[in-house]
């Protein structure tokens, strides 16, 4: 099976992340009998298991630079991707090529009949990775929660360190104790003899978090935290301590504060892994390793254009404090933003602190989720901005960089949708 024939053959099953995003009666059922008729690859290595409402694919991304910074090989599997598919499977922070794509993708394919099951694409993707895992022989795998925890394909795994960022509002009706609703599947994740690394510090939802099978629980602002942060040129040099020591000075080549927390889980995780603190060097060289495509991402100077996609309110909020605190602007903000459907463009747009903008360009995501662009222009004009509605996000792109003076900053934001193909094209601009 080459990639062309991969890719089509993942496209004919269903995909949530396209559609809705909700379904009704999940289980684990059909991924347990798919992974079992490829031979349980992933129970060929052990593995650290993310989940969060925010902050779990920087956690993933840290946990596997710390780790190959110890010295091994590590497989990663994180979703959405950005802007290729071959993003959501990597080994030592590459990308899986094009034709082991194929290849992964093929073996899941071969096995759909002897499983009897009609898999999603998620769950399709899931067990390449994870098959590619076994394959290539890693010695852990960083595996990042596709949505909730409990049911998702990814739970498949028997992970050594289950690991929890934050609860927030995303995936919700947001009635009732939706807090404790959303913390009950997402520590679902929490195998019996594992160690839970908790990053909620939520006192009402500790019963729950407490009532595990996990041998261990190291819980953040107890066990583990970020004790001090110092704002540097391009990140963070911060201060954690975890049950096993302190390490001091650390740089963080990301932009935020809350990135200063996921290291403290991040670093709290892998020393969980080994059971043993990590050499002071190795933590730094991990961290300075990491990078975060359209997560706070400068990608141009004159005018300044940031990439982060704030998929949330939480994550938007996050986006408008460290623009605040981390960027003196000379000239005014434009800012490109679309959404989908969930999302309350009103609250996303206040959350990111649009009102400060000069201007608002709003788009519509190629997504069958997307909030049509003159929707979100109208709920900038209730909030008071100045608004224009384009169809597309090159669209968006273009006019913000052509309305942008050399002291501007662009901030291109919203849903993954948007950054993804708005990366794509900036990249190509500069390359043309």
């Amino acid at each position: 099976m080459n990639l062309s024939a991969a890719l089509a053959y993942l496209d004919q099953h269903t995909n949530l992340e396209a559609t809705a995003g909700r379904a009704e009666g999940l289980s684990l059922d059909r991924m347990t009998k798919l992974v079992h008729a490829l031979g349980d690859p992933q129970a060929a290595y052990p593995v650290i298991h993310i989940t969060g409402t925010n902050g779990k694919g920087s956690v993933a991304r840290m946990c596997t630079e710390l780790l190959r910074a110890a010295g091994l090989s590590v497989g990663t599997y994180t979703s959405p991707h950005l802007e290729a598919i071959n993003e959501r499977i990597a080994w030592d922070g590459e990308p899986i090529g094009d034709e082991a794509l194929a290849a992964a993708i093929g073996a899941v394919a071969a096995v759909e009949d002897l499983a009897a099951i009609t898999p999603s694409y998620f769950e399709i993707l899931t067990a390449a990775a994870f098959t590619h895992f076994a394959d290539v022989a890693v010695d852990v795998a960083v595996v990042e929660v596709g949505m909730l925890g409990r049911c998702d394909a990814t739970n498949v795994v028997d992970a050594q360190v289950a690991v929890l960022t934050n609860i927030g509002h995303d995936h919700t009706d947001g009635v009732g104790s939706w807090r404790q609703a959303i913390a009950g599947e997402k520590v679902g994740i929490v195998k019996p003899g594992s160690t839970f690394v908790c990053g909620e510090t939520d006192p009402a939802l500790r019963p729950l978090f407490e009532a595990t099978e996990a041998a261990a629980t190291w819980w953040r602002g107890e066990d583990f935290d970020c004790e001090q942060e110092i704002l540097a040129l391009g990140g963070r040099a911060v201060t954690l301590r975890t049950p096993s020591g302190t390490v001091h000075d650390v740089f963080v080549p990301l932009h935020g504060e809350h990135q200063s927390q996921n290291a403290a889980v991040a670093l709290a995780a892998v020393e969980a892994f080994f059971h043993r603190p990590l050499d002071p060097d190795v933590v730094a060289e991990g961290f300075a390793a990491v990078q975060m495509p359209g997560r706070f991402e400068v990608v141009g100077r004159e005018p300044t254009v940031i990439l982060d996609a704030a998929h949330n309110a939480d994550g938007a909020r996050a986006c408008a404090e460290t623009l605040r605190e981390e960027f003196t602007l000379g000239g005014t903000i434009v800012m490109v933003a679309g959404f989908l459907e969930g999302r309350d463009p009103v609250e996303m747009l206040d959350a990111l602190g649009a009102a400060d903008a000069g201007l608002l360009i709003a788009c519509s995501p190629d997504s069958p989720r997307a909030i049509p662009a003159p929707r979100v222009a109208a709920a900038a004009d209730s909030l008071g901005v100045a608004a224009e509605s384009v169809p597309t996000v090159d669209e968006a792109v273009r006019r913000a960089m052509g309305v942008a003076s050399v002291d501007d900053l662009v901030l291109i934001t919203g849903s993954l949708y948007v950054v993804g193909p708005a990366r794509t094209a900036l990249r190509a601009e500069v390359e043309s």
